[in-house]
C-alpha cells in the first residue's frame, strides 16, 4: 500500500477516533473535579489519585515512548531510503500507536487520570511549543526563515536536528497523548485529533507521505486551531493573539515552502494586515495592543536563535578542549 492511500485513510481514521472520544464523553465528564485555581492548574485530573490511576497512565505512556523510539531507531540503522509504498516498519508503528491509542481510551473510562496529575501543564503546552520550533530549524534549508531567505546555519547543527528530530517529535506527541484524558471538551477534541495526526505523520517515517509539503503545513498551521478554540472555550479575549501569531509565522516562513506564485503571496500578506487591523479596531484587545500579533513569532523565532547558539555555544566548547595524543 501506498504512503499517499495509508495518510488519507489515516485521516479518515483520525477524524472517527475523535467522533469517538466525543460518543464516550459523558464517562470522563462525570468525574467530580476539584475546583479550577487558575492559569498553572490543570482542571482534568483526579481529586485523589489511586496507585492504578497512576501505574496506568506511566506505565502505558512509557511502553508506547520507548516502542516508539525503537522503530525509529531501527529504521535509521538499517539506512532505509524514502520511497512511496510502505515499509515494514511503517506498518508496525500504526500498529503500536493503534493499540495505544485503544489502550488510552480504556485508561480514561476505567482510571481517568493521565501525566497531567504528576507533571506541570507548561511541560505539556512547551513540548508542543519546542516542537513547532524544530521544525521551522528543519525545513530552513527548504524556505529559510524570513521571507524564503536563506539562514547561514552550521551544516554540523543542521544535520543533528536531522538526524535527532525523529525521537523529540515523538516524545512531544506521545507524552502530550498521555498528559491529557480523553475528555470530550471541544478544546480536548482538537487536541486529540491533532496527536493522532501527529502519530500518523510519525508513523510514516522514509516514505514520501512523510515529506509532503502540504501535509507538513497542514500539521504546522493547526495549532492555530487549537489554540483560538481553547482560548475562546477558557472564556479569554486574547485569541486574536494566537491567531495572528500563528498566522504571522505562516506569512513569514511557512508560506515560502509552499508551491505559490508572488501574487497568492501578496495577497496573503495584504489579507492579513487588513484581518490584523479589523479584527484589533472592532475587539476590546483596541489598536492599541496591535503588538500582541508579535508574541508568538518573537518567541519561536528566539528558541530558534537560542538553540543555535547553544549549539555553537558547545561547538566552541569542544574545540577548546585540548586532545591529548
Amino acid at each position: 500500500m501506498t504512503g499517499r492511500r495509508v495518510l488519507f485513510l489515516g485521516i479518515f481514521v483520525s477524524i472517527l477516533l475523535t467522533y469517538a472520544i466525543w460518543i464516550g464523553g459523558s464517562i470522563p465528564a462525570s468525574i467530580i473535579k476539584l475546583p479550577d485555581q487558575g492559569l498553572n492548574w490543570y482542571y482534568w485530573k483526579l481529586p485523589q489519585p489511586t496507585f492504578w490511576s497512576r501505574a496506568t497512565a506511566w506505565g502505558m505512556y512509557i511502553g508506547h515512548q520507548f516502542s516508539i523510539w525503537a522503530c525509529i531507531l531501527w529504521a535509521q540503522r538499517s539506512q532505509l531510503k524514502y520511497k512511496s509504498a510502505l515499509h515494514p516498519i511503517n506498518y508496525l508503528m500504526l500498529a503500536i500507536n493503534g493499540i495505544f491509542i485503544a489502550l488510552h481510551f480504556f485508561q480514561t473510562y476505567i482510571w481517568y487520570d493521565a501525566l497531567a496529575q504528576d507533571t506541570s501543564i507548561w511541560a505539556s503546552q512547551g513540548a508542543v511549543v519546542l516542537l513547532l520550533v524544530f521544525v521551522l530549524i528543519l525545513e530552513t534549508p527548504r524556505r529559510g526563515l524570513f521571507f524564503g531567505n536563506s539562514v547561514p546555519f552550521h551544516q554540523q547543527f543542521l544535520q543533528i536536528i536531522k538526524l535527532y528530530h525523529g525521537y523529540f517529535f515523538s516524545f512531544a506527541a506521545i507524552y502530550t497523548f498521555w498528559y491529557h484524558p480523553m475528555e470530550a471538551t471541544v478544546g480536548h477534541l482538537i487536541g486529540f485529533l491533532y496527536m493522532f495526526l501527529l502519530l500518523l505523520q510519525s508513523s510514516l517515517i522514509f516514505n514520501r507521505a512523510h515529506v509532503n509539503r502540504w501535509w507538513t503545513f497542514t500539521l504546522e498551521i493547526s495549532v492555530l486551531l487549537h489554540s483560538v478554540v481553547v482560548s475562546l472555550m477558557l472564556g479569554q479575549s486574547k485569541w486574536p493573539t494566537f491567531l495572528f501569531g500563528f498566522l504571522g509565522i505562516l506569512v513569514l516562513t511557512q508560506l515560502h515552502g509552499l508551491p505559490v506564485g508572488i501574487w497568492t503571496k501578496r495577497a496573503i500578506y495584504a489579507a492579513f494586515l487588513v484581518s490584523v487591523m479589523v479584527v484589533y479596531g472592532l475587539t476590546e484587545r483596541g489598536l492599541g495592543r496591535i503588538y500582541e500579533v508579535t508574541y508568538i513569532p518573537l518567541i519561536e523565532f528566539g528558541l530558534v536563535g537560542t538553540i543555535y547558539l547553544i549549539f555553537l555555544l558547545i561547538l566552541w566548547t569542544i574545540s577548546r578542549v585540548p586532545i591529548k595524543t
